[in-house]
């Protein structure tokens, strides 16, 4: 399992009981961290394979986590379940997130210093033998630089208009969206009086 999935020893030990009933209800892991706090938070980010996860799955699926949680209780102190959609500047957990999420910007963190630094921000371009590839600004310069998987230790999609347009054609496309609930939102955007 990636870090970028789960981090820390405990972590790892949830998705490992968590992956398996989500996957087998069709679903997704994308990431899964305990917070700590007064009450600590279990975080669950799930997705369908194609993205697009509606709220109904969400319940379902924290439903079916809530019991097996129960049963296997790996977590000592009361916490609270929290299972949710990756959202638009969701975080880029697998291999494949960065193919399918090629052409757009990224914010990437590694583990290691790499030629003096540790954040990266750029465009997406795909991937290259287990690297991750991002086009950089450099100098007025834009190399594409290939960045080890492995070495990895954030990545999430920067929130652009380019990116808000795609998502929201793609579940308009799949019939999740009804276009007349953004009307007004339109006529207000376009600096229309209502």
């Amino acid at each position: 399992m990636s870090d970028l999935i789960a981090k820390t020893a405990l972590d790892k030990r949830l998705a490992d009981i968590v992956a398996p009933v989500i996957e087998d209800m069709g679903y997704e892991l994308v990431r899964l961290r305990l917070m700590s706090g007064k009450t600590a938070t279990l975080q669950v980010m799930a997705d369908l394979p194609e993205g697009g996860i509606e709220v109904d799955a969400l319940a379902e699926i924290s439903t079916a986590l809530s019991a097996v949680l129960d049963v296997e209780d790996p977590i000592v102190d009361e916490y609270t379940l929290e299972v949710s959609s990756p959202g638009i500047d969701r975080p880029l957990t697998r291999l494949k997130d960065f193919e399918t999420w090629n052409g757009y910007e990224a914010r990437i963190e590694t583990t290691e210093l790499i030629d003096g630094q540790r954040r990266f921000k750029g465009v997406l371009q795909g991937t290259e033998a287990g690297e991750v590839l991002i086009e950089i600004e450099q100098g007025g310069e834009h190399p594409v630089i290939g960045l080890q998987f492995d070495w990895l230790s954030d990545a999430k999609l920067i929130l652009t208009d380019e990116l808000i347009r795609e998502v929201l054609n793609a579940r308009k496309d799949k019939g999740q969206i009804d276009e007349t609930q953004f009307d007004e939102v339109t006529t207000l955007m376009d600096g229309e009086e209502d």
